[in-house]
């Protein structure tokens, strides 16, 4: 009807990894401007994630901070707890903690066959044994509730691959395989799980650094591939989260959505 909110999450609460800054700040924002019943902030840094929490409860929901490295599933068990004991019954899971791990740095790396087999663990650890790790935590509470919204956020690496990320590719690709094979098993109980796939976020810095950022030859030649010539900004992916968080996406599951200015299209 005319003046309801069709993206109303009536109340529940949601737990979003990686929010403490970012496009996971900004669907953390989002949900809050959506009658979200309360949201857990998590973040590998507890001052970012508190950051974050102080300004969803400045909008009037309840918010609780809690650090977690999503790769220790020991660590995710503790956070889902506390959250829960602080919010109630966590029946929104965004899962955005991403890129090369907590405390690592995303960055075109050698040709696969030159590069360290140690560092494929820090891709794997964060982008699909994270994503399974919460879900792992999740799922029981969402499946006694009979209710629920898993979004996983992908990268475009991993629909479609790209050069000298290779086992990043791998990973996400692994992590956008998982969400499909989990909307088979609990779209029964009224969960449903999607991905959004994203291409270049800015990263956060002032107007004038970023300014200066995009004049460059690298960042020119970079968006000479998009069809829309812009890096992607948090509000980009955040409303496509809200979406796939809200009663209006009750009838989509196992779906990638590719929020990435065009830098790939779906068929």
């Amino acid at each position: 009807m005319i003046g309801e909110d069709p993206f109303d999450l009536q109340g529940q609460v949601a737990l979003i990894t990686g929010a403490g800054q970012g496009v996971g700040r900004g669907i953390a924002l989002a949900l809050a401007h959506h009658n979200a019943g309360g949201i857990a902030v998590n973040d590998f840094v507890l001052e970012r994630a508190e950051t974050v929490a102080a300004e969803i409860r400045e909008l009037g929901i309840p918010a609780y901070p809690v650090q977690a490295d999503v790769g220790d599933r020991a660590s995710v068990a503790a956070a889902f707890a506390a959250a829960t004991s602080a919010l109630g019954t966590i029946t929104i899971l965004v899962n955005n903690a991403g890129n090369a791990g907590p405390s690592a740095q995303m960055g075109m790396g050698p040709n696969f066959w030159d590069a360290d087999p140690q560092e494929w663990d820090r891709y794997f650890r964060t982008n699909t044994f994270g994503v399974l790790n919460c879900c792992h935590v999740a799922l029981p509470e969402m499946v006694k509730a009979q209710r629920g919204r898993i979004v996983t956020i992908v990268s475009d690496a991993g629909r479609v691959g790209e050069a000298r990320l290779a086992v990043y590719s791998a990973a996400k690709a692994a992590a956008g395989g998982f969400i499909r094979a989990l909307a088979r098993e609990t779209g029964r109980y009224g969960i449903t799980s999607n991905a959004i796939s994203l291409s270049t976020i800015a990263p956060p810095m002032d107007d004038a650094a970023l300014a200066e950022m995009m004049g460059t030859e690298r960042a020119k030649q970079q968006l000479s591939r998009y069809a829309i010539r812009r890096y992607g900004r948090p509000d980009d992916v955040a409303l496509m989260a809200l979406l796939l968080c809200s009663p209006a996406s009750s009838w989509i599951t196992g779906q990638t959505y590719p929020v990435n200015g065009g830098y790939s299209f779906a068929q």
